[in-house]
């Protein structure tokens, strides 16, 4: 299949049994409005069976395929290649398919969530508390590191897995990383710039909200919350009423299957028409 003209190219989605997609349809509507002759379709990928997608994929030429969780490290053995901030953050959910069959991870958790923060700020010299240490927040502290935030406070209720995460900032990039154990609501410190929930906290659920002291939060802050659905959380909606800037995680999705497809493609898609999409799906 000749990828330079663009005429019906697979990408696809590696997940788990889920009931709908809306990533399916962002990216379809992506493709519809930008002319091109593609499908992004939905593939429920069992662990054991995770070599033989792949090698399916390969075989009917791809241009590549996203991995969800719990396929992010396993797809790392089956793979050529990894994007240094992939090698990094030890995960991949973007592969991109070379011409020559070659396969290249990628991961664009982080990127699409700094993609979106700079719509409000610019990280570089700002500090950062970050909730969560899971794989969406190593990829954000890995992005804002290397992005030259100046300092991470990562809350997490597992230290180790903090700890870990810190690490992996402090010794590849020039931000300085600590680790803290959140068993108690966070009272935001003074100098910090940036808080970000990058935990599952308040997905499906508009009333959920992790352990944070709202009252310590003030117009000085920029909050996220990378949860697309609700996109207006809890965490966001008390942010606001605080007067801080509030950024949702419909943003990180979208810029996600931006960037993604400028990987698999060469295209840029309309971050408008997807985010139409998907406040239409979530009835934001």
């Amino acid at each position: 299949m000749a990828q330079d003209n663009f005429r019906s190219i697979l990408t696809g989605s590696f997940s788990t049994p889920c009931a709908g997609n809306p990533t399916v349809a962002m990216i379809e509507s992506g493709f519809k409005a930008a002319g091109l002759d593609a499908r992004y379709i939905n593939c429920d990928v069992k662990p054991e069976n995770l070599g033989d997608a792949v090698r399916g994929a390969r075989a009917q030429e791809w241009a590549g395929f996203n991995c969800s969780i719990p396929h992010k490290v396993a797809i790392i053995q089956h793979l050529d290649d990894l994007a240094d901030s992939a090698r990094l953050i030890g995960a991949v959910n973007c592969v991109k398919i070379e011409s020559n069959g070659k396969l290249i991870g990628n991961n664009t958790d982080g990127q699409g969530f700094l993609a979106s923060l700079k719509s409000v700020i610019e990280p570089a010299g700002k500090n950062v508390l970050l909730m969560g240490a899971g794989g969406a927040a190593r990829a954000i502290a890995v992005e804002l590191g290397l992005a030259k935030a100046a300092h991470i406070s990562i809350y997490n209720v597992e230290l180790a897995a903090a700890e870990e995460v810190a690490g992996i900032v402090n010794k590849n990039t020039s931000c300085k990383a600590d680790a803290h154990l959140w068993t108690e609501d966070i009272k935001v410190p003074e100098g910090i710039d940036i808080v970000i929930n990058a935990t599952s906290i308040g997905f499906g659920d508009a009333e959920a909200i992790g352990k944070i002291d709202v009252s310590t939060l003030n117009k000085k802050h920029i909050v996220a919350d990378v949860i697309p659905n609700p996109p207006n959380t809890k965490l966001l909606r008390s942010a606001a009423a605080q007067g801080c800037t509030t950024l949702h995680g419909l943003g990180m999705l979208v810029n996600q299957g931006k960037i993604g497809m400028d990987i698999f493609l060469g295209k840029e898609l309309s971050a408008d028409v997807m985010t139409a999409t998907l406040k239409d799906i979530f009835g934001a």
